[in-house]
């Protein structure tokens, strides 16, 4: 139900320049492939009534044919926008699938410049037929979650704040859950400053320690709920976890906030709403069986 052109991607330095400034260190660990950003822009306005927005806004035109061409993601959402991040010697498969449907730039020198299938032919492969994508159990805590944004000229205002409790502030309850099976809560907190615009997740207790005038949200100032997929580490060969969350919600039109991390993924839904999600997973889960 949306109209989403163009697409742009642009590469990531290899090493990029900020890993390259930390120490070697057997307690760091890095993907062994350099990732590309594919960010897709919606060209025109959407349908009347059509409601859903982040990850399941593209399930359908971006993210289901990537997983059906066996191509592994790296979903983030921001405030702003949403990023989808393929590994570079995945490119020509990403661009034989979505050609067809988008205008596909790339990044050179500040300037966006068109790019065709034929441009990366030269090592195209056909995927291989395999099994359908593994479905990974999902798990909801109880913790309730806010999306927000801040202005960079207040950062100042807020960065020891932020240091402690991205660092140092561990709420004793969420210690004592944190290797429980059924996640009655989760510690989760996610900061990204991606071209000047910053995007925070937080939980609401957390929130109640920042200054209320300085961290912006939505006019409704809507909580949402967590949906972590995996009962163990993700595997970056592995394809369709994306897909596995954003294809029934954008089926139901239910809009996702999506966080995909080292070791797992995870979807923010709209608090009223989590339960039809549960339901629909489960549904998924039991059809996938």
């Amino acid at each position: 139900c949306v109209r989403l052109c163009p697409a742009l991607w642009s590469r990531l330095p290899q090493p990029p320049s900020s890993l390259a400034e930390l120490p070697p260190s057997e307690f760091l660990q890095v993907a062994d492939s350099t990732w590309l950003v594919l960010s897709v822009v919606s060209n025109g306005r959407e349908p009347p009534g059509c409601q859903a927005t982040g990850v399941t806004k593209i399930a359908r035109s971006v993210i289901a044919p990537l997983a059906e061409h066996h191509v592994s993601v790296l979903m983030l959402s921001t405030y702003q926008t949403d990023f989808i991040l393929v590994r570079e010697r995945d490119l020509p498969v990403v661009i034989h699938t979505l050609a067809g449907e988008f205008d596909i730039y790339k990044e050179e020198g500040g300037e966006c410049v068109p790019v065709t299938s034929d441009d990366v032919s030269n090592g195209f492969l056909k995927p291989k037929p395999s099994a359908s994508p593994m479905l990974h159990p999902v798990q909801s805590p109880q913790t309730r979650f806010c999306v927000l944004t801040v202005a960079p000229d207040t950062l100042p205002a807020i960065a020891t704040m932020l240091i402690d409790v991205l660092f140092y502030s561990h709420s004793p309850p969420w210690d004592a859950a944190a290797g429980s099976q059924d996640l009655d809560s989760i510690t989760f907190f996610s900061f990204s400053l991606i071209e000047g615009y910053i995007s925070i997740v937080m939980d609401a207790e957390t929130q109640k320690r920042f200054p209320s005038d300085l961290l912006l949200t939505s006019s409704t100032g809507e909580l949402w709920r967590m949906v972590r997929i995996g009962g163990q580490p993700l595997g970056f060969d592995e394809c369709g976890i994306v897909a596995q969350i954003a294809e029934p919600l954008a089926a139901a039109d239910i809009s996702a906030y999506y966080i995909s991390t080292f070791n797992f993924d995870h979807a923010l839904v709209p608090e009223e709403g989590i339960t039809e999600v549960i339901q629909l997973l489960q549904q998924r889960q039991e059809s996938g069986r």
